[in-house]
């Protein structure tokens, strides 16, 4: 239940930009980070391929956005439905 719940609230981002992943050390890489705790971070982008389609043949989700400026209005978008009082 611990992972797929890690699954269903954690999105990665910017999965192709080497130097954002470099420079936050991998923190782009949510699913992995969060999922395999003990692992470098450098390992991440071999690593994802394999999670996703993994989750994908379970029907589990796994959610990517393409850049960090996707991520960021994404994230704006929730804080926004979140701090509805009717939600």
């Amino acid at each position: 239940m611990w992972a797929i719940h890690e699954l269903g609230n954690t999105t990665n981002f910017a999965p192709n930009n080497r130097v954002l992943s470099w420079f936050i050390g991998g923190l782009n890489y949510q699913i992995e980070h969060h999922l395999f705790t003990r692992i470098c971070h450098v390992h991440y982008p071999k690593i994802a391929p394999i999670v996703k389609a993994t989750t994908a043949e379970f029907g589990l989700p796994y959610h990517e956005q393409p850049t960090f400026l996707k991520a960021l209005q994404e994230h704006a978008k929730m804080l926004k439905k979140l701090g509805r009082e009717d939600f």
